[in-house]
């Protein structure tokens, strides 16, 4: 009989952050210069330049359900992705945003709730990164269709279209903006039950 110890199983290596899924999510940052020169084409008037705009928008929103998917397909679901997907949404939807009440297509208002909301729960995920990386909720993800469907429409030369597509588009912003007020103040209380539970000293035992 051998003395031979067996080998402990070794434990699973992480995936590597070099992976598809992740190079989508940087696709879709990359993708947002030239969304941003489509659409500021002939100072926002040319209707090629709005419809070439709004398929770079769908394409570069769409990147952000593939890339999730490939992601947990394979197994290669990594904490820089994590961070990455919902900073690559902020950058393409605040970019959109600000260019459609630049040019007088969106109030003002609503773009300023949506970017403080946006930008203060970014700053609490790099804020949380020494306890923990949190993810997009269920509730956050339905946010991020709700601002690309409505961000979708405006995009759309809507002059020049029947008068009930801009009244869909107003409906679903209006939606989008108390998802994204209601998701922030949920994330923010996540946020604050994690730092107190992390900064909350050990109990000493007996």
């Amino acid at each position: 009989m051998s003395d031979a110890v067996p080998a402990a199983p070794s434990a699973p290596s992480a995936p590597s952050a070099w992976n598809l899924a992740n190079a989508l999510t940087v696709l879709r940052i990359a993708m947002v210069p030239f969304f941003a020169w489509a659409l500021l084409a002939d100072g926002g008037h040319s209707t090629t330049g709005r419809l070439v705009a709004t398929g770079l928008f769908v394409l570069a929103a769409a990147t952000d359900r593939l890339d999730g998917w490939l992601a947990r397909r394979s197994g290669q679901v990594t904490d820089l992705g994590k961070l990455l997907d919902p900073i690559a949404d902020k950058v393409l939807i605040g970019t959109a945003l600000v260019l459609l009440s630049w040019l007088g297509d969106l109030s003002w208002w609503i773009t300023v709730v949506i970017l403080v909301r946006e930008l203060g729960i970014t700053a609490m995920r790099f804020f949380l990164l020494r306890y923990v990386v949190l993810p997009a909720s269920r509730g956050g993800k339905l946010k991020t269709v709700l601002q690309s469907v409505a961000i979708g429409l405006y995009l759309l030369p809507l002059d020049q279209l029947p008068t009930f597509v801009s009244v869909v588009a107003a409906i679903v912003m209006a939606a989008a903006v108390v998802v994204t007020v209601v998701t922030g103040l949920d994330y923010a209380r996540t946020g604050l039950r994690i730092s107190r539970t992390a900064s909350r000293p050990p109990a000493s035992g007996l």
